[in-house]
């Protein structure tokens, strides 16, 4: 499902968001809902919205400052070590990203740690530092290691309609008005396989 509309048309996140506030609280006129943190259409999980434009600010600059813990699985092809950081540059160019050497495009960094091995396939736990365009697809695809069903970036094995086996499991921030630190934590897709759902 698309997070916000595009040029299909197609019902987006963002606004099944706007329609529950607005029957759940019997708003009239448009509802506010800004988002603040979403995810490419193939990947599932975790994302963020706020109910106010206050809020909202304020748990964007979380972001920019890189204030927010981002925790994602992802199952990848071949055996991914064990634990590792992964830490290059990458450029956009416009629905790709890349890694380039030297002093072009983005620093991007994260960490990781693999939770299982079976059949070909390595489940890993991710942790983004940063929060490039398509920065885990590129950096674990450059390394040998395509997500499942990433047919962009090298995967040859298929994930399910339309998607890929990367899912952002976690999200902690600090309550913008409350102050307090707050985990959100979605569930897996019922696609993803039985071997790969528990520990």
């Amino acid at each position: 499902m698309l997070v916000q509309g595009d040029r299909t048309g197609d019902t987006s996140l963002l606004d099944c968001a706007r329609k529950y506030i607005k029957d759940k609280f019997n708003k009239p006129g448009n509802v506010y809902i800004g988002l603040v943190h979403r995810l490419d259409r193939p990947t599932s999980g975790v994302v963020v919205f706020a109910l106010t434009s206050k809020a909202a600010k304020r748990l964007s600059e979380q972001f920019r400052v890189r204030a927010v813990r981002k925790i994602y699985w992802a199952l990848v092809e071949g055996k991914a070590p064990t634990h590792g950081t992964l830490v290059n540059r990458i450029r956009r160019h416009g629905p790709t990203s890349h890694l380039v050497k030297g002093a072009g495009g983005q620093h991007a960094e994260l960490s990781f740690c693999r939770l299982r091995y079976r059949e070909g396939v390595s489940w890993v736990e991710i942790e983004l530092a940063t929060g490039r365009h398509h920065q885990i697809r590129v950096q674990f695809a450059h390394h040998g290691h395509p997500v499942i069903g990433d047919f962009r970036y090298g995967s040859k094995v298929k994930f399910g309609q339309r998607a890929l086996a990367l899912h952002a499991r976690s999200l902690t921030i600090i309550h913008p008005t409350r102050k307090e630190e707050m985990t959100f934590v979605a569930e897996l897709e019922p696609f993803w396989p039985i071997k790969f759902r528990g520990l």
